[in-house]
């Protein structure tokens, strides 16, 4: 082979081996992209809303496991955080966070009291506001374990959530809800004003 040609597939090939070894670098420890696959974070959040969430807010882990090797900061109420579903693990869920450890969550007639206090909270929307479920809209104080986070889709009525799974291990948070990067409804119908807002 010419040693130009040589030299020149060299340079590709290290080109190529660093772009991947910082593409790991970065999914693994600072940023992670994810998509809105359904309505449970309506309003805020929209179907087909593509995210950036950040990995080092709560701390970097070990790469392939749980285990946080570097403390950063944890969760806090109002924090969208991106969590390892505890009933599949393989699936990715988004959520708000409503009780952090120590607090004592309740929910009486949809309004959600935390430590007895009634949250103000102006992002939720309701969709069957008339109708009042034992399950969904009335949950009995629930003491929230250390580790471990409660947490609630904006869209109340059309959520699945701690209030029917339970609370997120604080090992299953994978980060920070942080900007979105694309939105769209489809090729057709690309969401512009939505492109670049941070997630709050």
């Amino acid at each position: 082979m010419n040693p130009r040609w040589q030299s020149t597939l060299k340079e590709y090939l290290e080109a190529l081996v660093i772009a991947l070894v910082l593409a790991f670098f970065i999914r693994t420890f600072i940023v992670q992209a994810f998509k809105i696959p359904s309505g449970s974070m309506l309003q805020t959040l929209q179907i087909g809303d593509h995210l950036l969430v950040n990995k080092f807010s709560y701390g970097v882990k070990f790469p392939f496991t749980d285990h946080i090797i570097v403390p950063v900061d944890d969760p806090e109420y109002k924090d969208i955080i991106v969590f390892k579903y505890p009933g599949d693990p393989s699936k990715d869920y988004i959520k708000r966070v409503i009780g952090v450890p120590g607090d004592t969550v309740e929910i009486r007639e949809k309004k959600v009291y935390v430590n007895g206090k009634e949250l103000n909270e102006p992002y939720v929307q309701y969709t069957d506001p008339g109708h009042i479920s034992t399950m969904r809209d009335n949950m009995p104080p629930r003491k929230i374990p250390e580790g471990e986070y409660f947490v609630m889709g904006d869209n109340r009525d059309g959520s699945n959530d701690s209030r029917f799974w339970g609370n997120v291990p604080r090992e299953n948070i994978r980060g920070k809800a942080w900007i979105i990067y694309w939105s769209w409804e489809g090729p057709q119908n690309i969401r512009w004003n939505r492109i670049g807002m941070l997630v709050h």
